[in-house]
C-alpha cells in the first residue's frame, strides 16, 4: 500500500491530513493509515471529547458538533489547510468542519457520517429513525442506572451485530464502557445538529463518501441522502463490510482513502462520480 504515496514530496511541502475517529474509539483507530500516509503527508490524528487522551466536554451549554470542530481548528490554522478524513461520528464532525472552514479543507473523505438529524427531518416515521432513537434512549436509561457496560453492549451490538460485544476482549470492553457518557453526548449533538444537506452543495472541495454494503439501515439511508444532495461528489459502495469497515476491513478502506488523497495531492483526480453509494 505504501507505493501509493509519493515519496518525492519534500517534507516542508507535504499536505496535511486530519483523521477523525468513530464514537467509543480513539485516534488509535487510524494508526495503520497514519503510518502509511506519513511519507507523503503531515498526519494529525485527533482524539474527540471524552475519547483517547481528550478530556470529556465540560462546557455549560449543550454539546454540539461545533465544539468538536473546535478541537481541529488550531491544526487547520497551523497547517494552513488540510484534507479531512472521518468515520461515523468523526465523519459528521468532518462535514461540519467543511462547512465552517471551506477555505481550509482541501478535500473530505467520510465513511458513513451519522447525520441523524437529516433522517429525522426527512423521514421521521420510517424504520431507521425509531431504531436509532431507541438506541439512544436505551443508552441514556442504562447510564442513568450507572451501568456503563450494559450501555456499551447496546451500542456495540447495534452497529456491529448481536454478539459483537461478547467477542471483544475484557480490556476493550472496559475502554469502550468508560467512553459511553461521552458517546451519549454525541447522540444529543447529532440529533440537534442544525447543518442541512443544502449547505453542502456550495462546497467546492473534492469529497469521497464511503458506505459499507452490509451496513445498518440508518447509515444506508444517510448514504442515499448524501448521494442525492451531492451527485457530483465521489460515492463508493464497499462490499463485504458494515458500519465499522474502517476497523474490520482496514486494508480495503485505507486503500480507498490513500488513493483519493494521493490523487488530490498530485492534482490529478477527475471530478466525475466514481459510483453510487447506498
Amino acid at each position: 500500500m505504501s507505493s501509493l504515496i509519493d515519496q518525492s514530496v519534500r517534507p516542508g511541502k507535504r499536505p496535511a491530513v486530519v483523521l477523525l475517529h468513530s464514537s467509543a474509539s480513539s485516534s488509535r483507530q487510524w494508526e495503520r493509515l497514519a503510518e502509511t500516509l506519513k511519507p507523503g503527508f503531515r498526519v494529525y490524528p485527533v482524539d474527540l471529547h471524552g475519547h483517547g487522551k481528550q478530556p470529556a466536554w465540560r462546557g455549560d451549554s449543550p454539546f454540539t458538533l461545533t465544539d468538536e470542530a473546535a478541537l481541529v481548528e488550531p491544526l487547520l490554522a497551523e497547517a494552513g489547510s488540510a484534507h479531512i478524513v472521518g468515520h461515523s461520528y468523526g465523519a459528521a464532525v468532518a462535514l461540519k468542519l467543511a462547512t465552517l472552514h471551506p477555505e481550509r479543507v482541501r478535500s473530505l473523505v467520510a465513511y458513513e457520517p451519522v447525520m441523524f438529524r437529516w433522517l429525522i427531518d426527512e423521514t421521521p416515521r420510517d424504520r431507521p429513525v425509531p431504531e436509532i432513537v431507541a438506541v439512544a434512549d436505551s443508552i441514556r436509561d442504562r447510564l442513568a442506572k450507572g451501568d456503563e457496560h450494559s450501555a456499551a453492549r447496546r451500542f456495540i451490538d447495534f452497529w456491529s451485530g448481536a454478539g459483537a460485544w461478547e467477542s471483544l476482549s475484557g480490556g476493550k470492553r472496559e475502554s469502550i464502557a468508560t467512553r459511553m457518557r461521552a458517546v451519549f453526548h454525541q447522540f444529543d449533538a447529532l440529533f440537534g445538529e442544525p447543518l442541512e444537506r443544502v449547505q453542502l452543495a456550495p462546497l467546492g472541495m473534492p469529497m469521497l463518501f464511503l458506505t459499507g454494503a452490509q451496513t445498518v439501515d440508518v447509515t444506508r439511508r444517510i448514504g442515499r441522502l448524501l448521494r442525492d444532495a451531492l451527485p457530483h461528489a465521489h460515492h463508493e459502495m464497499l462490499h463485504g463490510m458494515g458500519h465499522m469497515g474502517p476497523i474490520t476491513h482496514a486494508e480495503e478502506v485505507n486503500r480507498q482513502i490513500i488513493e483519493f488523497l494521493h490523487a488530490r495531492a498530485l492534482g490529478t483526480l477527475a471530478m466525475e462520480p466514481l459510483s453510487e453509494a447506498a
